[in-house]
């Protein structure tokens, strides 16, 4: 065989062996590529044995497990599979709890507002005087309309004295009178009698105020000759 023929075949042979040489480098470095990434389940089972496997472990489908990294720290926590039950009560819970965080930011949103409205006691004091002070106007118009009426009706009244013996004859312009003055006294009447309920619900929605912000305010000075109860000191 001709010198330069052996000499083709051996430098072929050489580079056959570096091709295989660096596929099989390669192969290994994947493959140690893909063991530095693949992920360590540990949990507890049960019966207090401590499991771990490289996927997810069918016996602790019902409990926590973790995965882990290749030095042994929690990468990240598995949360067990639920039942629909257990998901729909879940699902429940934390809707109860979102329910509960947007009311409590409503009520500090409702605090701060009262702050800004009342920012002092003498300013809810002054306000809830204000609108009493409004009702007690309307009430006192409605009796003094009670008033006038009472004299309308002592007129009639005395018209009526030439009927006594028989109501009947009295004119039906009189009896219209009366009756009109009648309707118009238990109008008024009523009128009182809804505002006085009206007192009593700004008295309440004030009471409720306060007993809110006594909580909010910063501590006040106590008033000359006051205690702090809010009667007179005895001297």
């Amino acid at each position: 065989m001709p010198q330069s023929t052996v000499l083709a075949i051996a430098a072929s042979s050489v580079l056959l062996l570096a091709a295989s040489g660096a596929a099989n480098a390669q192969s290994s470095s994947r493959g140690d590529a893909a063991n530095a990434g693949a992920g360590i389940y540990s949990c507890i089972d049960s019966k207090g044995r401590t499991i771990t496997a490289d996927r997810p472990i069918p016996d602790c489908i019902d409990r926590e497990q973790r995965e882990l990294n290749p030095s042994g720290t929690v990468k990240r926590k598995v949360d067990p599979t639920l039942t629909a039950k257990e998901q729909a009560d879940r699902e429940e819970k934390d809707r109860q709890a979102q329910a509960a965080a947007l009311r409590a930011q409503e009520e500090r949103r409702r605090e701060r507002a009262l702050l800004i409205r009342y920012p002092t006691p003498a300013a809810h004091d002054r306000e809830r005087a204000e609108a009493l002070a409004q009702i007690d106007a309307v009430i006192q118009a409605a009796r003094k309309r009670l008033s006038e009426l009472a004299v309308d009706r002592k007129k009639i009244d005395e018209e009526l004295e030439f009927y006594a013996k028989d109501v009947s004859k009295a004119p039906s312009s009189i009896k219209r009178e009366l009756d009109d003055i009648q309707q118009s006294v238990a109008v008024q009447n009523r009128f009182i009698g809804d505002q006085d309920d009206e007192k009593k619900r700004v008295n309440a929605r004030f009471d409720d105020e306060r007993a809110r912000l006594s909580k909010l305010w910063p501590p006040q000075p106590a008033a000359a000759g006051v205690t702090p109860t809010g009667t007179s000191a005895k001297r």
